[in-house]
């Protein structure tokens, strides 16, 4: 009766209308990363109280934490594009393999970040801008303590990946807004001190991080035991690793990883170029990755539930749905990414003014982020496009066009604006990089269509 009960909720990724499907399965995503965005913009306007120095370390640390989030998240998209090309198959015991080994390279993520944070912490932050030891100083604390308390963010990740791949995005939502809104609720009590509390100040906004993440994990690991009946986890399973799952899984999630790690690269990179100005611009910057955050990461929320919508039918062979899912996926990303652009366009002012900007990074900020703004409704389509490249197995080509897009043409762009026009039109490379982005990404996936999509047969 169980399993006829786990049968039904897995086959209306194959049956359910595209639209219903994908705006039920889509929307506790949304919200909980919403509420993640919430927690970005939250964590950062209460750092910036602290002082603008204290902003530029927390920015500073961004590019490693992206390599830290893009480890998991790149992971997950791997185990949930096998779990559910899997379970669209009616392959319940390689199902089982994909969540179970995927909880075990969440734990081996964790271990590799102890590490880096004990060993590389110091010398990212020195590259940097070593000439501010205050920033140094206070960036050192918060980043060491993010890296050596991840075991609650990557297996927060990782089990959250094997409900989605289950259609279970609902249980997905109650983990990210726990963790998120402990999160919020924490960062003033640790920052500031409350009550018997005492101000760590930036490490504050650490330790709040790591106690979000660790009881998210929690709440994850109660929900996939107790509710998640059509995919078996266990402890003896987690820790006999199989070679070739694992190959299976990083086939798709290594290309993903990469391409989001590219992100931290090209940020750290871009960090290097705003410095020669000031330091003003990076916290700017990193402000505006802030202020993105709510924008994009709802489009992110959407594609983690077409991923799986996308690769159901794919190993279903249901090509109509699959193409009808991809165009309501381009449809929705761009409705949040005008809403962006809009904002970005009509109230810089009163964006930056949450962060305590003062009258330096107005002037710095106001047209930053006018002008970066117009690449969003273009990026709609490129996420989506390239999410679609990974759920059908074909992340190399995501990989190609960020690593295109960030690496070949928009830092080398930011670079030589720098050069010719100043800071302010540094700016401008993220449109020059974007139209790149969703011509190369268009490509790839047409040619993917032609082979891959068009000859599936229409049930």
């Amino acid at each position: 009766m169980e399993q006829n009960t786990s049968l039904n909720r897995e086959n209306k990724m194959g049956v359910m209308p595209e639209n219903k499907l994908l705006f039920t399965m889509a929307l506790p995503l949304i919200l909980s990363m919403l509420v993640q965005a919430c927690y970005n913009i939250v964590d950062s306007i209460f750092v910036a109280m602290l002082s603008e120095d204290a902003l530029t370390a927390v920015s500073l640390a961004f590019p490693m934490q992206t390599v830290m989030i893009s480890v998991g998240v790149g992971t997950g998209v791997g185990i949930n594009a096998l779990l559910s090309k899997s379970l669209g198959e009616k392959n319940q015991a390689l199902a089982n393999k994909a969540a179970n080994n995927g909880i075990f390279l969440a734990l081996c993520s964790f271990l590799v970040f102890v590490i880096i944070g004990i060993v590389a912490v110091r010398p990212f932050y020195m590259v940097q801008v070593s000439q501010n030891m205050k920033i140094v100083e206070d960036g050192v604390i918060y980043l060491r303590i993010c890296c050596c308390c991840s075991i609650g963010l990557y297996l927060q990740i990782a089990f959250e990946r094997v409900m989605q791949g289950t259609g279970m995005t609902v249980f997905t939502m109650v983990t990210q807004m726990t963790g998120a809104i402990i999160n919020i609720i924490l960062d003033p009590i640790f920052i500031f001190g409350v009550g018997f509390f005492p101000q760590l100040g930036v490490a504050g906004a650490a330790v709040a991080t790591c106690i979000g993440q660790c009881v998210a994990c929690v709440v994850g690991i109660i929900l996939n035991q107790k509710k998640n009946h059509g995919i078996s986890v266990s402890l003896s399973q987690v820790f006999h690793p199989d070679r070739k799952i694992i190959g299976r899984i990083y086939s798709v999630g290594i290309p993903s990883i990469i391409m989001s790690a590219i992100g931290s690269v090209m940020t750290f990179c871009m960090d290097l170029i705003l410095v020669t100005f000031t330091t003003t611009a990076v916290a700017v910057f990193g402000v505006y990755f802030k202020l993105q955050s709510f924008f994009f990461m709802p489009v992110f929320g959407m594609n983690n539930a077409l991923v799986p919508i996308m690769a159901y039918n794919y190993g279903a062979r249901k090509k109509s749905r699959m193409m009808k899912t991809l165009k309501l996926g381009i449809c929705y990303a761009l409705c949040f990414m005008v809403v962006g652009l809009i904002l970005f366009e009509t109230i810089p002012n009163v964006l930056l003014g949450f962060f305590s900007a003062s009258d330096q990074m107005l002037d710095i900020g106001i047209p930053a982020l006018r002008i970066i703004g117009f690449h969003f409704p273009i990026a709609a389509i490129s996420i989506v496009l390239i999410t679609s490249l990974q759920a059908l197995g074909h992340a190399f080509y995501s990989m190609l066009v960020s690593m295109g897009r960030q690496l070949l043409v928009l830092l080398p762009a930011a670079y030589i604006l720098s050069k010719v026009g100043g800071l302010s039109a540094v700016w401008w490379s993220f449109l020059i990089a974007e139209l790149m982005s969703v011509t190369l990404s268009l490509y790839f996936f047409l040619r993917m269509k032609r082979r891959i999509i068009d000859p599936l047969d229409c049930p």
